[in-house]
């Protein structure tokens, strides 16, 4: 198990501190709305990152996975069935959809991989916007039940109906991931997950399963972006064919990239700024979409690991810097 230096941990420590205390310092209910929704973003960026920074697969079918969460939350909540139990159902089933897609796409490799997974994506589009019976066609889910208050000793019911309580949700949710994601990666096993991105024929050649590793983190990734779409339909209370766009499965892939690909601090930064960037960039307009686009590059030339990768390339520069001057 990896340990973090000291001053890591502390300021983990005071990121998570200022993460609680956030709703004092959010008064606009449409600015603490989008925020939420990076939360619920930064939770299947995370999941992303398992996949495309970890294991070295470039799966553009997540945002398939996130709208199969949605719609299942949606469908089954709306015939009745506890959040809280229609929400594991279905990160389920989307992981099961997840083991019948992964077990062809897999065993193709490369450019190859990512077609078959945005073919996957563009398909469960097309069926969210035409099983009018199952979906709703176009016109979408509405109405859809927020969180059940659920009760917990010494502390009474706990309902979610406010959007400071849904920000806490989406947190703990997003806290949970980062923490299984952690333990997971730093793991023994999770180690073969970069053994095959840095070399997969090598990591054949000693021994690892690379089809069932690949096979693991490409369903685990597609469950945990499944919680968060189901969290995305019960808090927004509305589901459409957007949430299981493939352009959604490219907004996860751009906050990972410029976020730091293979980081999980990376992704969580990447579904927050972004976001929040384009919209205090609405008064451009049309233009907005420019200044972005020019952002992107500059951040990509400049920053080819990220904005998490950059400040490590800083920081290791700061580092050398102060060696130098003490050895003189």
């Amino acid at each position: 198990m990896i340990t973090k230096p000291i001053h890591t941990r502390l300021m983990y420590l005071a990121l998570f501190i200022a993460a609680l205390l956030l709703p004092l310092y959010v008064p606009d209910d449409y600015i603490f709305q989008i925020v939420i929704m990076s939360v619920l973003y930064a939770i299947a960026t995370s999941a992303m990152n398992l996949i495309i920074g970890f294991t070295g697969q470039a799966s553009l079918a997540h945002g398939a996975f996130f709208g199969i969460g949605a719609y299942g939350v949606a469908i089954l909540t709306k015939a009745g069935i506890s959040f809280w139990v229609a929400l594991p159902v279905s990160a389920l089933i989307a992981a099961l959809v997840g083991v019948l897609v992964g077990i062809p796409a897999l065993r193709t490799r490369g450019h190859y991989f990512a077609i078959v997974t945005l073919c996957f994506g563009v398909i469960m589009w097309i069926l969210a916007g035409n099983w009018i019976e199952l979906t709703g066609g176009h016109n979408g889910i509405f109405g859809i039940p927020q969180p059940t208050p659920v009760r917990l000793p010494w502390l009474g019911e706990i309902e979610f109906f406010s959007q400071t309580a849904q920000y806490y949700l989406a947190l703990g949710f997003l806290l949970l991931t980062l923490f299984g994601l952690h333990r997971l990666i730093f793991s023994v096993f999770g180690l073969t997950f970069m053994a095959i991105r840095n070399n997969e024929p090598l990591a054949d050649a000693v021994g690892i399963n690379t089809f069932t590793t690949k096979l693991i983190a490409f369903v685990s990734a597609n469950f945990i972006a499944a919680l968060a779409g189901g969290l995305y339909a019960s808090m927004i209370g509305a589901v459409s064919p957007s949430a299981a766009s493939h352009m959604l499965t490219f907004n996860f892939l751009i906050f990972v990239i410029l976020g730091g690909i293979a980081t999980l601090s990376g992704a969580v930064i990447g579904a927050f700024a972004i976001p929040i960037i384009m919209e205090f960039l609405q008064f451009l307009g049309d233009y907005r979409m420019l200044f972005f686009g020019a952002l992107l590059v500059v951040v990509i030339i400049f920053f080819p690991q990220g904005l998490v990768g950059g400040l490590r390339r800083l920081n290791q520069r700061i580092a050398v810097w102060r060696q130098n001057k003490v050895s003189e």
